[in-house]
């Protein structure tokens, strides 16, 4: 169901049910309250609400295949039996074509539904209060598109056009009426394309928060042709052949139901023939045993031959892939060839110097010459040189496709070892300059303090020697004064008169 939108332009929860709907209001109610609240609590409460978006969104998207494809089951069973058993105006066709009509009804309002579900992980995801913001031209433009496409179904009723298709071998025209639910049915296989977006949504790599986090740091856009490269690179030959298998069924019955008014000898017009044109066609074979009459058969054989290059190009790709040596295989591939070749060499460099002591024993150390023999030796002198030169050129030509991407992966991590060494000394290198910048400065600081220092113990050591002589002089006067008073002066020293002498 569309939730409704209030008068902030929110889209508010309408009650549900099921506990994931009743999970998705109560999620939105706490994010209504939790506007006024913290930062903090506002983003929980949207973690929350994108949450349940998700899980929702996934059962929408699941919904609206089961929907395709039973209206497609049921076009293919009407349009079978109103050929054979019935007429277009039955009350059964009349009741098959309203289930189809009920299932495309059902599947435009789940549509409709999952288009709402991704404006609202919008609005969360850019904290947008109008849903109004979401609506971009593009936007608008690929929601109807989607509409429409699933929106075309047969009608209930006979409807009959005239056409005219020219057959193809007598080249005679051959009018008809056919039923207008040929033009409405084939295009009920468009629905397929929600199988790409239950599989997108199914996905383990979108599903998982990890793998999400590692693609958004790496710039990846998960979509269905990043799910479909994923596939392709994991089981390649499944997905091609459900593929081609898929596309030679549909093609054959669209070709068949084409056929069918024009075909007066039943070749095409059988599902079997279809087959058969449609293989040879996919196959890019033609053998001209069957064609189409109608410009609808004729397109649907020119898209399915453009289909089968493509599909022949992959699986080209595939085969020429899984034919490839890994890379332990190409090692050991490398290494066996490089051990041959060194033999071969080996034995070519005896040959040339055995072929060499021949010559020379043959025109040096014998007293007759032997022309014959000479020439014979020569002749294989020479060939020991030029397969000695050949095997050379091999071992070049082995080195040279050694070095392989691996090779050179394996060359750049060692350059980045190497690099993130020498990075790392460097940085030892900095912090050693750095402590000795600072034993220069603290060396330099005692420099600065050196002369007051000096100036200090001097002046210390200076006035210490002055305390000492002082202390000395004064003794020695004393010692002197007490000589002098035991005797009369005169006796002592007739001349000596007493001299006061004070000490600073």
């Amino acid at each position: 169901e569309i939730e409704p939108v209030g008068s902030s332009g929110r889209p508010t929860a309408s009650p549900q049910c099921h506990p994931r709907g009743r999970l998705l209001q109560s999620y939105q109610g706490r994010l209504q309250e939790g506007q006024q609240q913290e930062p903090g609590q506002t983003g929980s409460y949207r973690l929350g609400l994108r949450r349940a978006l998700f899980g929702k969104r996934k059962q929408l998207s699941d919904y609206a295949l089961v929907c395709g494809m039973f209206g497609i089951i049921i076009m293919v069973v009407e349009t079978e039996l109103s050929r054979a058993f019935y007429s277009k105006e039955s009350t059964y066709s009349y009741t098959l074509k309203s289930l189809i009509s009920v299932s495309t009804a059902f599947l435009l309002g789940l549509i409709l539904m999952y288009h709402a579900r991704e404006i609202q992980l919008f609005m969360v995801d850019n904290g947008a209060d109008d849903w109004r913001i979401a609506m971009t031209l593009e936007r608008i433009l690929f929601i109807a598109l989607e509409l429409v496409v699933c929106a075309i179904h047969p009608i209930p009723g006979q409807y009959v056009f005239s056409w005219t298709a020219r057959l193809a071998f007598n080249y005679t025209s051959s009018p008809s009426d056919d039923d207008f639910d040929i033009i409405l049915s084939v295009p009920m296989f468009l629905r397929l394309y929600l199988i790409g977006r239950v599989m997108l949504l199914h996905s383990k790599l979108f599903t998982d928060a990890s793998s999400r986090s590692i693609g958004a740091l790496n710039k990846i856009n998960f979509n269905t042709r990043f799910v479909m490269k994923t596939l392709m690179t994991i089981c390649p030959g499944t997905v091609l052949l459900v593929f081609s298998v898929s596309c030679w069924i549909i093609a054959a019955w669209i070709v068949r139901i084409c056929e069918r008014y024009h075909d007066t000898q039943e070749v095409t017009s059988t599902f079997l023939g279809a087959m058969w044109l449609v293989s040879i066609t996919f196959l890019s074979i033609g053998y001209g045993d069957m064609v189409p009459h109608t410009y609808c058969g004729k397109g649907v054989c020119l898209l399915t031959g453009i289909m089968g290059a493509g599909c022949t190009a992959l699986v080209v790709a595939v085969v020429a892939r899984k034919s490839e040596l890994t890379r332990a295989e190409k090692h050991v591939h490398n290494f066996m060839m490089d051990t041959q070749l060194l033999k071969k060499i080996k034995n070519t460099a005896a040959n040339v110097l055995q072929e060499t002591w021949l010559i020379y024993k043959n025109t040096k150390l014998v007293k007759k010459i032997d022309h014959a023999t000479v020439r014979h030796h020569q002749r294989k002198f020479l060939q020991a040189i030029h397969q000695l030169r050949r095997v050379k050129m091999e071992q070049r030509k082995l080195t040279d496709q050694a070095n392989t991407v691996a090779d050179v992966a394996k060359t750049q991590n060692m350059m980045y070892d190497l690099v993130s060494e020498l990075q790392h000394r460097s940085s030892e290198l900095d912090r050693r300059v750095v402590v000795l910048e600072e034993k220069l400065d603290s060396l330099l600081l005692d420099m600065q303090s050196l002369p007051v220092v000096l100036s200090q113990e001097i002046t210390k050591l200076h006035k210490d020697f002055l305390d000492d002589l002082a202390g000395r002089v004064h003794f020695l006067s004393s010692s002197y004064s007490a000589e002098c008073c035991s005797a009369p002066a005169k006796q002592l020293c007739p001349e000596f008169t007493p001299i006061d002498t004070t000490y600073s």
